[in-house]
C-alpha cells in the first residue's frame, strides 16, 4: 500500500486541549501507511464570501494544505451539541467558492471527545452532515465518540488507558483501510 497523507484538524484550540492530545495519539498509533500531520486552523480569518476572489494568505495555506492531503480525520470537542466554530469556519474556507472545494472526494473520520457521558455525539453527527454536502465519504464504522476523556491521559499528556488505546488501534487500521478504498486515484 502507497502511503497516504493525512490532514488532521482539531476542533479545540485550548492549550491544554483533550482533543489535541487525542490527535498527537492517533498520529503516534497509525499504521504505517498513514502519514497524520496536524493543520493548523486557528489563525483562520473568518470567512467571509466578499473575500473569495482575492483570499487572504491563511486561507490560501489552508486549502492548499488540504487539496495536497489524501484524505481528512477530524478531531474535536462538542460545543453546544454541534461543531466548535473554529472548525465550521475551517470547512467553510476550504469548501469555497462553490464548485472549488478543497475536501471533494477526500476520504474522512471523524473522532470526539469530551469529559461528559456521550462523548461529543452531537458535534459528530452535525460534522458528517456537513460532509455529505462537501462529497467527503465518511467512516461509517467504528463510530468514535470518546467519553470520559479527560482521564485517559497522563501528566505528559500521552494515552494511559490500554482499553482506549487498543480501541482507536483499531479505528486507526480500519480508517486506513478506508482511505485505500476511497482515496482518489
Amino acid at each position: 500500500m502507497p502511503t497516504r497523507n493525512v490532514a488532521v484538524l482539531v476542533g479545540s484550540l485550548r492549550r491544554d486541549s483533550i482533543n489535541r492530545k487525542l490527535a498527537n495519539a492517533l498520529c503516534k498509533l497509525a499504521p504505517p501507511e498513514l502519514n497524520l500531520q496536524i493543520v493548523e486552523i486557528g489563525d483562520l480569518p473568518l470567512y467571509n464570501q466578499d473575500l473569495d476572489a482575492n483570499p487572504p494568505e491563511p486561507w490560501r495555506k489552508f486549502k492548499d494544505r488540504i487539496q495536497a492531503a489524501d484524505a481528512v480525520l477530524f478531531v474535536t470537542p462538542e460545543y453546544n451539541r454541534s461543531v466548535p466554530g473554529v472548525l465550521k469556519n475551517a470547512i467553510d474556507v476550504a469548501s469555497r467558492p462553490y464548485g472549488h472545494s478543497a475536501w471533494n472526494g477526500k476520504p474522512g473520520a471523524v473522532v470526539t471527545a469530551s469529559p461528559g457521558n456521550i462523548g461529543g455525539f452531537g458535534a459528530n453527527h452535525h460534522l458528517r452532515q456537513m460532509m455529505v454536502f462537501l462529497n467527503v465519504p465518511m467512516l461509517q464504522q467504528p463510530e468514535t465518540y470518546i467519553g470520559g476523556a479527560d482521564k485517559l491521559f497522563d501528566a505528559q499528556g500521552e494515552l494511559a488507558n490500554d482499553s482506549t488505546c487498543s480501541f482507536l488501534q483499531n479505528f486507526m487500521q480500519t480508517y486506513a483501510q478506508w482511505v485505500e478504498r476511497n482515496a482518489p486515484r
